[in-house]
């Protein structure tokens, strides 16, 4: 109808207009025909062509407005193409394929049936937090994270960093003794700029690659040619020349992750270092970046390794030396450059070209306009938590303890703005989950702990959102609710949260609707599972969690005066296996590991109970089976076992756990 309207109001003008141009034209006035209309210019003709005239022009508008109309459609109508989601079966495939690219190295099989393998990143990760369009040019090179941009090498091997991390949280825990109150102080989430790297990670699936080629290598440009640094050195100006200093920083770090023996890549001085990272900053302790007490110191070190470098090397492919300084350049180092070293000057250079770089990492050179690539680029904040991800333990920057400062962190699990009665443990209501008198929408079962899975009445329900299931997830994990807010920020990090809002309702709108499609099309009697109370969302309290019942036990058992053995015993049987097992999404590392924690602490409390030394055994085998990284449960049990006289099963035991380390890129000496 409105096309057939559209085309009347063009049309039929038209027409009717050409109509009385005809009758109205008599042909292009001569000289004596001007002289009349000057004589006498208010004469019907005259007035009959003006308004043709006017018509005409009326008409004009009417088609300008008409066109600009059609082209806003069909610009809207052409990124809403862009914007259009694989269909589902594709998506799912997609999602999988992600999860086995970023977690799905397995470290080898553990004797004793262990079936928990934490993965590691594989060497090249890559993606978008600020939400690309599929399959653009940004999302295949590198990922925008909380503070810069990341090269998609550099990008996968911050990613690495963070599950390494959390390996070494694994590996240092000690459980608690009944009575004790344990400290969770380590399980701070990581940084936002490793989360978003995490994720970007999982939206890309891998597909550009791993960790080979010119776009993989954190110091050099992105670009279809692999641009590197000139020979001579450089100079980085523009809005992005300090952000550009610290990506240089990082990723030399982040590079010696993958090569821990290789040469120093990028020297500079404490003096350089406080203006890259701010005053107090701690010098990275990793093999790829040197940083000396002077210019002079520095470029003696540069020059150095340059001459271990090999022969014929490119700047930027990682056999020749960058020596990064804010300058001023003096003659030490243009020496340094006649030496092989490439010198690197925040700041206008001596010797070789300008670069000016842009907020965003691209890189234009100084004869031309045209972008060369685009170069990793971090703010000072950024750069520091990175940093302190890849730093071994032991050191100033890192560790297995390393606490950092995320910013606004998820709610914890059973927290709420709103007065709500978690239940006994925090995690969950306090109705009777074998009794009657609960609402239908009990008859929801959501099992999270060796999987994910819902269902209704034994039936499986089907979500297919793969937003959708991390909403559910998340609620029911964090059973006080979440804001907006916090759900955004969890689900898609690095992104602001302006820019995904309406994406969360439509996600939570797909969520009730899969549920609503499985209960007969009415949320199981008319009960919303999502409620939306105060600002917060949350999951219906009556819907049956296996992971609240666990929580439930736990907090039995640490407050039982007696029949402790029965109440630990009963934590170990409702543990099912990792908490949402087979998924990777970031917020989800801190309560992974408080269940995994819970169970672990469980298992070794039974053991101190046991009169037989065989039975201890046993139970401490199986906590090894929840956590295979965990080194106080191998020596322990490795001590018993020597004790009984099977010292070639404690040996072998111990051994196992050390390949198992270096297998996951753990050393298995610090």
């Amino acid at each position: 109808m409105s096309v057939v309207v559209v085309g009347v109001l063009v049309v039929a003008p038209a027409l009717w207009l050409a109509r009385l141009t005809r009758w109205s034209w008599s042909g292009w006035p001569d000289r004596e025909g001007l002289a009349r209309w000057a004589a006498d210019p208010l004469t019907s003709g005259t007035v009959a062509a003006a308004a043709v005239v006017g018509g005409w022009l009326l008409w004009l508008l009417v088609v300008a407005v008409v066109l600009l109309r059609v082209l806003v459609r069909v610009r809207a109508v052409a990124g809403w193409v862009r914007r259009m989601r694989l269909p589902t079966p594709w998506q799912a495939t997609a999602t999988g394929l992600a999860g086995v690219a970023v977690l799905g190295a397995n470290t080898g099989p553990v004797p004793g049936g262990v079936t928990d393998q934490p993965s590691a990143v594989p060497a090249g990760v890559g993606g978008s937090g600020e939400v690309p369009r599929r399959g653009s040019a940004d999302q295949r090179v590198g990922v925008t994270v909380p503070g810069g941009w990341l090269p998609r090498g550099t990008a996968e091997q911050v990613a690495a960093a963070g599950v390494l991390l959390w390996l070494r949280r694994r590996r240092s825990y000690r459980p608690v003794v009944p009575g004790q109150r344990r400290s969770d102080d380590d399980l701070v989430p990581l940084p936002a700029v490793v989360a978003a790297a995490r994720t970007g990670v999982a939206a890309d699936g891998g597909a550009a690659g791993g960790g080979a080629g010119p776009a993989a290598e954190g110091w050099e440009v992105d670009g279809p040619a692999g641009v590197v640094f000139p020979a001579g050195g450089v100079g980085l100006t523009g809005p992005g020349a300090g952000d550009a200093a610290r990506g240089v920083l990082v990723t030399a770090a982040v590079r010696s992750l993958r090569d821990p023996a290789a040469v120093v890549r990028v020297v500079t001085t404490r003096a350089d270092l406080e203006v890259f990272l701010g005053a107090g900053a701690a010098a990275p302790a990793v093999a790829g970046v040197q940083v000396a007490s002077t210019v002079a110191d520095a470029v003696a070190v540069a020059s150095r390794a340059a001459g271990q470098a090999p022969a014929g090397g490119n700047v930027g492919g990682g056999d020749r030396v960058v020596l990064l300084t804010c300058g001023p350049v003096d003659d030490r180092l243009v020496g340094a450059v006649a030496g092989g070293v490439a010198v690197v000057v925040v700041g206008r250079a001596r010797t070789g070209g300008v670069w000016e770089v842009d907020a965003s990492g691209r890189v234009r050179g100084s004869r031309g306009p045209a972008v060369r690539g685009r170069m990793c680029v971090l703010d000072v904040a950024a750069a520091r938590d990175v940093l302190a991800v890849v730093s071994p333990p032991g050191t100033a920057g890192g560790g297995a303890l390393a606490v950092f400062a995320p910013g606004p962190a998820p709610p914890a699990p059973g927290a709420g703005d709103r007065p709500v009665d978690p239940g006994p443990d925090g995690g969950g209501p306090p109705a009777d989950r074998d009794g009657g008198g609960r609402s239908g929408v009990a008859a929801l079962r959501l099992r999270l702990l060796g999987g994910v899975g819902l269902s209704v009445r034994d039936t499986p329900v089907a979500v297919r959102r793969s937003a959708a299931l991390q909403v559910l997830v998340f609620l029911a994990v964090h059973s006080g609710g979440g804001t907006v807010r916090e759900l955004v920020e969890a689900i898609w990090p690095g992104v602001p949260a302006h820019r995904v809002t309406g994406r969360l309702y439509t996600t939570v709108s797909d969520l009730r609707k899969a549920i609503r499609e499985a209960t007969g099309g009415s949320e199981d009697g008319g009960v919303s599972v999502v409620e939306h109370v105060d600002d917060r969302y949350r999951l219906h309290p009556d819907i049956d969690v296996d992971l609240w019942r666990l929580r439930r036990a736990v907090r039995q058992a640490t407050t039982a005066v007696t029949g402790r053995p029965a109440a630990w015993q009963a934590v170990i049987d409702l543990y099912g296996g990792c908490l949402a097992d087979g998924y990777t999404w970031p917020w989800l590392d801190t309560p992974r590991e408080t269940v995994r924690r819970d169970v672990i602490d469980a298992h070794v409390a039974l053991a101190d109970t046991q009169t037989d030394p065989r039975q201890a055994v046993t139970l401490l085998e199986a906590a090894i089976r929840v956590d295979p990284y965990n080194e106080h449960l191998h020596r322990r049990a490795a001590h018993m076992l020597t004790a009984l006289g099977d010292g070639d099963t404690a040996r072998a035991l111990l051994r196992a756990f050390q390949d198992r380390l270096a297998g996951a890129g753990l050393d298995p000496a610090t």
